[in-house]
């Protein structure tokens, strides 16, 4: 069965958080179709139909807005420094709060746990998110901040920290969608293999 995947854009969105899952949901699809199976449908949707500017200065233009796009299994809140605004847009929270409650799936990647604590699916739930919010979204209340995983499964909402570990959740979804070995196949595919040179960094 093909899979929808959206992935949630705004202003300051941080570009890895839905690129890395962007890269992993597309070269999964990709190998389907190449095994013979059916693709799946990956899109990026954003309130407007103007292009969104990244908090790097990547701007992209979405592929649907919230008025128009198809049907969803998975939703994905990625982070960045336009949470702290769109944790304060009614009309975003209020689309992701509708759409997450039809998708099998609902997903974020660092402060966009924020989102979907807002939004309703991250209360009462284990979440994690880039380490420099952590207290700031356990301040919140009604969640648990696991600080100490890249990323965590609390029922059908997924988290993971920041940016690079939003790759390590998609892989894992991935594997609960389609099977592990797809998603070892998807990996070797991507060359995600982490070597850090300076691998005695920690912050």
């Amino acid at each position: 069965m093909p899979t929808g995947f959206g992935l949630l854009l705004f202003d300051g969105v941080e570009e890895l958080d839905f690129v890395g899952p962007w890269e992993v949901f597309t070269a999964s699809s990709m190998l389907r179709v190449d095994d013979g199976g059916p693709a799946d449908t990956i899109v990026t949707i954003a309130e407007h139909d103007r292009p969104v500017t990244c908090g790097k200065g990547l701007r992209v233009l979405a592929d649907h807005t919230f008025d128009d796009h198809p049907d969803l299994d998975v939703v994905l809140a990625p982070g960045g420094f336009g949470t702290r605004t769109e944790v304060d847009n009614p009309v975003l929270i209020d689309w992701l709060r509708g759409v997450a409650s039809s998708c099998d799936w609902v997903t974020g990647v660092c402060t966009g746990s924020l989102l979907l604590h807002e939004a309703g699916p991250g209360r009462g739930r284990e979440l994690c998110t880039h380490r420099r919010f952590e207290d700031a979204l356990e301040a919140r209340g009604d969640c648990t901040v696991v600080r100490d995983r890249r990323w965590v499964a609390d029922g059908n909402v997924v988290t993971s920290q920041g940016v690079s570990a939003g790759i390590d959740m998609a892989l894992w979804l991935v594997g609960q969608i389609h099977s592990p070995e797809h998603a070892r196949a998807t990996q070797r595919y991507i060359q995600y293999d982490p070597a850090p040179p300076y691998s005695d960094v920690t912050t």
